[in-house]
């Protein structure tokens, strides 16, 4: 029975140490052949030498434990430093995209708004222009008339006083005076000059009615006064021609200024607006790619963030396994260091030379029936009797003895054993699995390093080729910039001259015309 062998060892309070002295009775009971050398090995240096085993293994896999799990750690460790850098950095990008957003979005509706401001300049100075041009027109039909009136009236004065010149003498009748009559019919001749030549014709044109009256000799030309009435009107329209003739010269080039200054701000405008509607939808463009780009950083932070909140979740709960494991093993690995230790000491040992080889002398069945599953025919047979008289008798308590002789009283030790391979078992397959996922995770990060310095090192030389681009572009824009200031000083200085030369023609016509 097992009170036979319960003097081997004395059995623990604590778990660990009762399945190891569980083990060690089985391994007695199981390894009987190991005695049958009494000189060489006993029993319980067999057990001994299996414990030490056990020992040595159980700290060569804690070891094996330790070192795998210091690799996941560092791989935990890296991982998230890398995910909490790449998360920061993600923060930051997110804020300067924000603000730049901000920014465009400020910038395009001060560019509207400058737009709208150019249009409204464009479309008053368009309409100045053109009422300009309206009123240059009125006045030009103005002085054209009014000039014609006073070269009409210049040229009839200066026909009437040379008729009247040539009477300046006496005469038998007076010649016709028409071309005098005619300038009572020119609107510019005032009043009082009309009733002047009105008296003059009166007093020096024949009456019919005095048919009675001897024949008139000639007349003594008496027409001073209206002569020189008529010079000062004629020097009067003279100047006043003259001045006419300035003042439309000075109208024509105010105009002429007023439309090239005009003509000149609404070509500036336009230049204007056009550079800033250009920038505008630069702007706008810069925004929408901000935007996009704010999306993708976004979503690429929040998948950074989940994958760093689950990481650190499997890593706290495989540290906390494995610290468990750790603890188990060691409490295990002192178990069988204190059963070595009990095992190893001189009581055991003389208790074991005294009673094992009588024990095997004996041949007995006691060994024998506790390795059987199911236990000797004796034992059987008592059992079977026993029932037989309870069941005859009605007595419970030949019942429960019936019970305890049929028992095997090795079953529970059986059970602590296979109990423990399992758990070892299962224990092995979780760590093939764990350094299975360990591996795959070490490799896809690899992966993912590999591909993410690929797609940095190409982002890179797309940064480069476009900044070649940019400083090719800004040399080409300022290339055309100093083109267009160099053709806007050449027109206008062609603009200057062009207006001289016609100022100067204009001028020249003007003298041509007074001098025929």
């Amino acid at each position: 029975s097992s009170e036979e062998i319960a003097f081997l060892l004395p059995i623990p309070s604590e778990p660990a140490m009762q399945r190891i002295v569980a083990i060690v009775a089985a391994t007695v009971v199981l390894f009987p052949n190991a005695a049958a050398d009494r000189v060489e090995v006993t029993p319980v240096q067999k057990v001994v030498q299996l414990l030490t085993g056990m020992l040595a293994k159980g700290k060569s896999e804690k070891h094996e434990e330790q070192v795998q799990f210091a690799a996941y750690k560092q791989f935990c460790d890296d991982t998230s430093t890398e995910k909490k850098r790449s998360i920061s950095e993600a923060a930051e990008t997110i804020d300067m995209l924000k603000a730049d957003i901000q920014k465009y979005t400020s910038d395009a509706a001060a560019l509207t708004r400058e737009i709208a401001g150019h249009d409204e300049d464009i479309s008053v100075w368009q309409g100045d222009s053109k009422a300009a041009a309206k009123v240059r027109e009125i006045e030009k039909t103005d002085y054209e008339a009014t000039h014609k009136d006073y070269s009409e009236s210049v040229d009839a004065i200066r026909r009437a006083i040379a008729v009247l010149k040539k009477q300046a003498y006496d005469r038998k009748q007076a010649s016709s005076l028409a071309q005098v009559s005619d300038l009572k019919g020119l609107t510019l001749i005032p009043d009082s000059a009309k009733k002047a030549i009105d008296l003059f014709l009166t007093q020096y044109t024949e009456d019919p009615l005095e048919v009675s009256a001897p024949e008139a000799s000639a007349y003594e030309f008496q027409s001073h006064s209206i002569i020189e009435i008529l010079e000062k009107l004629l020097d009067k329209f003279v100047d006043e021609r003259t001045t006419l003739e300035k003042e439309e010269s000075n109208s024509r080039h105010a105009f002429e200024m007023l439309q090239q200054d005009l003509t000149a701000q609404i070509a500036q405008a336009e230049t204007d607006r056009g550079e800033k509607s250009e920038s505008k939808a630069k702007t706008l463009q810069a925004k929408a790619d901000a935007s996009g780009d704010l999306t993708d950083t976004t979503s690429t932070k929040e998948a950074d963030e989940k994958y760093l909140s689950d990481l650190t979740a499997t890593c706290s709960q495989k540290a906390s396994d494995f610290e468990s494991r750790q603890q188990l093993r060691a409490e295990e690995l002192e178990a069988i260091s204190k059963a070595i230790e009990i095992l190893s000491s001189s009581d055991v040992a003389g208790a074991a030379e005294k009673h094992l080889p009588s024990l095997l002398q004996a041949r007995g069945t006691a060994l024998a029936q506790l390795r059987a599953d199911k236990g000797s025919p004796a034992q059987q047979r008592a059992a079977s009797y026993l029932r037989s008289q309870a069941e005859h008798i009605n007595s419970r308590v030949l019942s429960a003895l019936a019970v305890r002789a049929a028992d095997d009283p090795f079953a529970k030790v059986k059970k602590l054993i296979k109990d423990l391979i399992v758990r070892l078992m299962e224990e092995a397959n979780e760590e093939a699995t764990h350094k299975g996922w360990c591996d795959t995770e070490l490799s896809t990060n690899e992966q993912t390093r590999k591909e993410k310095t690929s797609s940095v090192e190409t982002l890179h030389a797309e940064i480069d080729s476009l900044e070649a681009s940019i400083s090719k572009l800004s040399a080409d824009i300022a290339e055309l910039t100093s083109a267009v200031a160099d053709l806007d000083t050449a027109m206008a200085e062609a603009t200057k001259l062009r207006s001289d030369e016609k100022a100067t023609n204009t001028a020249t016509i003007k003298d041509a015309q007074d001098a025929q």
